[in-house]
């Protein structure tokens, strides 16, 4: 007989399921009608470390598990250390205008020793490759039969999912989490009929995997190539715990038979011992069998609190909230594919964009964590074994969009493992910097892995980026920014000062005007015409380069004020922030000029905007700073056109409610969330949004998914600028659906989180807490009525239609607009 605390706990749990199933909650219910054909359908699940794509199919489900950590490759030293000497022959010709020549010598000279990336298919090649781990297949007995009533729900405020469907009269169901106080993916099947769950289960991988069973356990484990030497040792172990019926195994298989229900635990751990990988870490199976064992004793009741509790600990600190919109109900019955169907064709769904906001704050939670890995290409999803582009960290814009979100929503926590990354980044890349420019401080070219990769691509036409590794350095401020901590600034600021040493030892002086630029560069992966109509990619000074310059140099300026420290050196930075090439705008087509020279673009409709990220990461360009430069900036965008791969749509989203153009941005979102099908690597068609939200590059890139939802945030929030002032509703579309609604929980620079609603457009009510107790700035009109948490009215003043008051650490304030 059970105790009452079992039973009010299977009660809780019981009534918590229900209301997943039957709470039309369309910003964070997504409904799929039927079974995943591909990953890009699937339930997506992560906890920072594990990851699983549910399919739910009701023959032979499969579940895609992943490892963030299974990398094929290992370290190596891919740097020439012959490049430096052609250094100076290759400045030369710059300096002269033979950027032609200057290329053929870079490939020949200046790229990295061996095979680089794989060109992209580095999975059997030094660089490696991000992989899956595997595979849980589930065999339903009866498979065959049909179902009726099928459902699958995934649930986006508590990272859980459920598939249920009716077959001879009975009803099955399958939950799963990818649990974080756990560490392991659970899964939990029933039937409504006591004895009628049976099934097997097993874990499978297509290559270099072997298999045991051990009473109720299979265990999968392997060795991960690295180009002929032993790469990471992984493991994997499924175990089975039902409830009535009997257990037993074969050769291949855990086999259920006649059960109630049965809770299925997958573990995995690899040996790499990230950042530090030039050691091992523990053999991963003795990790995963302690990890299950500590879980097998705990019931799934516990286990799901827990795992919901830490979930929401991210999820519920920002909330997005268009209050309108008709037919509610109707829409709760729509499948996602259904709805991003109709909104594509311009029908009204503002829970589709609350949706697609909380998906995004979703992804990051589950695939970033503090103490982990950073989210890579694909996030940590994946069910290939050579993953597009390897699933790396390119540093020429797509990590760093897919940490976007990070600050502004409230998952500052979720930003710590790319400032790791960035650690290992300044390590290695000290040599780098030395071996191919002579130069201090430290570099990262556009690609980079676990393993320290901080080489040029084996291609100079993309591979020379030399900023990347900066620009992603620039997070380190922004975190400050948005938390001023001084202690977290000091143990940054060598990364920041490495990244300002190299960018000065760089610059050299071209003739025409004695601008200080980089050289060589490329502006990433673009190209423009030549005098005899080659393309051509190598240059000095491109414009996103002195962007990139005037900030971490500025940044490294005010960081070491901030930590009085450096005065000499940071004054000598000041010397040389203003002979950085200028911003420039073409006289032959109006836009921002891309490049030193007014060069004829070679692809005008380019997926890479960079010189534009001076408008948005950046804020060297605004509406109301720079007006002739914002204007050249939205020529450079009209020409580029409303095309491109998924995350270049999610960037112009951005760059637009930068410029205070909400409707365009509106209008690319609308463009962004077409159904997409198309998982070829494409750059010109197939952009969109795939059934389960995935972006659609295509193929899957997580940085889209992650770009769009920070550029919904800057519609409704922007606190840039010299003086931080908070903007609220900057780039509000006129949507007539988006006109009422709330946002909770958005944080702006100097320590401040914001929480406000509007009506009409019009912002009424504001909360604000400060952290840090500085002054706030924010922008608004009419009459305001500022009052503290013990309700006393707060002096303030206005400047400019900016107001300033003055605040208290760890205060909460109430801002009344009328």
């Amino acid at each position: 007989m059970p105790s009452l605390k079992v039973i009010c706990q299977r009660s809780l749990v019981f009534l918590f399921l229900y209301s997943l199933d039957l709470n039309a909650q369309n910003d964070v219910r997504m409904l799929f009608k039927e079974p995943a054909d591909n990953y890009h359908s699937s339930s997506p699940l992560g906890n920072g470390r594990l990851g699983a794509m549910v399919f739910g199919r009701t023959d032979r489900e499969r579940i895609v598990l992943n490892e963030i950590s299974m990398w094929s490759g290992g370290v190596q030293n891919a740097d020439d250390p012959d490049a430096i000497k052609y250094l100076p022959q290759i400045r030369q010709l710059l300096l002269e205008g033979k950027n032609a020549e200057a290329q053929d010598i870079m490939q020949a000279h200046f790229i990295c020793k061996g095979k680089g990336s794989g060109s992209g298919n580095g999975a059997n090649v030094k660089f490696g490759c991000y992989q899956t781990l595997g595979d849980l297949f589930i065999n339903w007995q009866d498979g065959h039969l049909p179902v009726q009533n099928y459902q699958r729900t995934l649930r986006l405020d508590s990272a859980f999912t459920r598939t249920s469907w009716q077959r001879k009269g009975i009803t099955y169901s399958e939950e799963v989490m990818v649990s974080a106080p756990a560490q392991l993916i659970i899964v939990r099947l029933k039937a409504s009929k006591p004895g009628a769950l049976s099934f097997t289960a097993r874990l499978h991988r297509k290559e270099r995997a072997g298999y045991a069973m051990k009473k109720d356990q299979m265990y999968l484990q392997g060795i991960l190539n690295s180009e002929g030497d032993e790469g990471i040792h992984y493991a994997s172990v499924l175990k089975a715990i039902p409830i009535g019926g009997q257990l037993s195994v074969t050769d291949s298989s855990i086999v259920i038979m006649g059960a109630n229900e049965c809770i299925l635990l997958v573990g995995a751990n690899t040996d790499m011992n990230w950042p530090k990988v030039e050691k091992r870490g523990p053999e991963p199976l003795p990790v995963v069998l302690q990890t299950l064992n500590k879980a097998a004793g705990i019931s799934w009741t516990k286990l799901l609190t827990a795992h919901i509790k830490d979930f929401q600990n991210y999820f519920n600190r920002c909330r997005l909230n268009f209050t309108a919109g008709e037919n509610k109900k109707e829409i709760a019955q729509l499948s996602v594919v259904e709805r991003l169907t109709r909104f594509a064709n311009g029908a009204s769904d503002p829970d589709l964009v609350n949706m697609y906001f909380n998906f995004g704050r979703y992804l990051l939670i589950s695939s970033s964590r503090p103490g982990g890995m950073p989210a890579n290409l694909q996030g940590l999803w994946a069910d290939e074994y050579q993953t597009p582009w390897n699933g790396d960290y390119h540093t020429d814009i797509n990590v760093q969009m897919n940490y976007w979100p990070a600050e502004v929503t409230n998952l500052a926590a979720c930003h710590q493992p790319l400032f790791t990354l960035l650690g290992q980044m300044a390590d290695y890349g000290s040599r780098t910097a030395k071996t191919y420019y002579g130069a201090r401080g430290w570099v990262t070219h556009p690609i980079t892995n676990p393993w320290g990769y901080t080489s040029p691509g084996e291609s100079a036409n993309w591979g020379s980026t030399v900023t990347g590794g900066t620009w992603a350095t620039m997070h380190l401020w922004q975190h400050y920014l948005y938390n001023p901590d001084k202690n977290f600034l000091a143990s940054v600021y060598p990364v920041i000062k490495g990244a300002a040493q190299f960018f000065t030892d760089i610059l050299i002086e071209e003739p025409k005007h004695k601008w200080l630029v980089t050289a060589p560069s490329n502006s990433p992966e673009n190209s423009f015409i030549g005098p005899n109509g080659e393309h051509i990619a190598n240059c000095m000074g491109p414009t996103v380069d002195m962007q990139f310059g005037r900030e971490i140099l500025n940044e490294a300026i005010e960081s070491a004020t901030i930590l009085n420290i450096d005065k000499a050196w940071s004054d000598s930075l000041r010397l040389i922030v203003p002979r950085l090439a200028p911003l420039q705008i073409s006289p032959s087509t109006g836009a921002l000029q891309e490049w030193l020279e007014d060069y004829k673009e070679a692809e005008p409709e380019h997926r890479h905007t960079s010189h534009l990220l001076g408008v948005y990461p950046l804020d060297e360009i605004t509406p109301w700073g720079t007006p002739e430069f914002t204007k050249a900036a939205a020529v450079t965008l009209i020409r580029r056109k409303k095309i491109g791969i998924g995350w270049a749509l999610a960037l112009r989203m951005a760059l637009n409610a930068r410029m205070q153009n909400g409707n365009e941005s509106f209008n690319l979102l609308r463009i962004f969330l077409t159904p997409s099908t198309v998982t070829t690597i494409e750059y010109s068609n197939g952009a969109g949004t795939y059934p389960n939200l995935f972006c659609a590059g295509p193929p899957f890139q997580i940085d889209g998914n992650l770009g769009a939802t920070a550029g919904i945030a800057e519609m409704l929030m922007q606190s840039h600028g010299k003086k931080n002032i908070i903007r609220l509703l900057p780039a509000l579309p006129s949507d007539p659906s988006l006109q009422d609604g709330s946002v909770k929980g958005l944080r702006a620079r100097n320590g401040f989180e914001v929480s406000f609603n509007w009506q009409q457009g019009k912002v009424k009510n504001i909360k604000i807490f400060s952290s840090r107790g500085l002054p706030c700035n924010i922008l608004l009109a009419g009459n305001v009525n500022i009052k503290d948490q013990q309700g006393k009215t707060i002096a303030y003043q206005r400047e400019e239609g900016v107001i300033v008051f003055d605040t208290k650490r760890d205060t909460r304030y109430s801002v009344t607009v009328n």
